[in-house]
């Protein structure tokens, strides 16, 4: 018989925690085993990490939307093996996510891209990026300003040829706000985020965790 997961237990909430204990607990945890903040770990480290970060957003999914956690509760009381191990989770969901078909569309917790279909598990990094998309949009943002450097260099570059230095300052401030726009355009949090580099990653990593832990691990 395989061990039943111990969501409560994952994030360190008790089971009558309101569903903003259990947001905060989840931005806790997540942070704390993301593995792209293991810049420097081996493969098995950073497969470990990945493991638990996944068990940890299967918690959130569960437990921050209430009728997933009714059903989950249901199950609950009635295990008497009950583990923190990532790999339960990972039975949990292969044996009983299709009983989570009918919150699917509920959505009460994750919002939208970590919201898997009926029967999948959950996107960890999706889970992630939804909850701390407001803290993550001005970090993401920050380190996304490829066109706008680019818009700045070329603006000052036509504008001198045009109006020497005068033209120099315009264009390049005009090239700057233009390449702005099309940074952000049409670029959800998410994909950008999760397109940027290892180094980068760790650094928004540790900027959320100075914010939500006070600490940079």
């Amino acid at each position: 018989m395989s061990s039943f997961p111990d969501y409560y237990a994952l994030l360190g909430v008790s089971q009558d925690a309101t569903t903003e204990e259990i947001r905060q607990a989840y931005k806790k945890e997540s942070l704390r085993t993301h593995p792209d903040r293991l810049t420097k770990a081996t493969p098995a480290e950073k497969k470990k990490a990945t493991e638990k970060f996944q068990a940890v957003a299967d918690a959130y999914y569960v437990l921050s939307d209430p009728t997933r956690r009714r059903e989950y509760d249901s199950l609950y009381g009635s295990q008497s093996r009950r583990s923190q191990d990532p790999g339960a989770s990972g039975n949990f969901f292969s044996q009983f996510a299709n009983m989570f078909a009918g919150a699917a569309g509920a959505g009460a917790g994750t919002g939208g891209s970590g919201v898997p279909p009926p029967g999948q598990r959950p996107d960890a990094e999706g889970v992630f990026t939804d909850v701390f998309e407001e803290l993550l949009r001005p970090e993401v943002e920050r380190r996304m300003a490829w066109w706008t450097y680019l818009g700045a260099a070329c603006g000052a570059g036509i504008g001198f040829i045009v109006a020497n230095v005068p033209g120099l300052m315009v264009g390049a401030v005009a090239g700057n706000r233009l390449g702005a726009i099309r940074d952000a355009k049409g670029k959800p949090v998410a994909a950008v985020f999760t397109q940027l580099g290892g180094n980068q990653k760790a650094e928004i990593l540790r900027a959320l965790a100075m914010k939500v832990l006070g600490s940079a691990f």
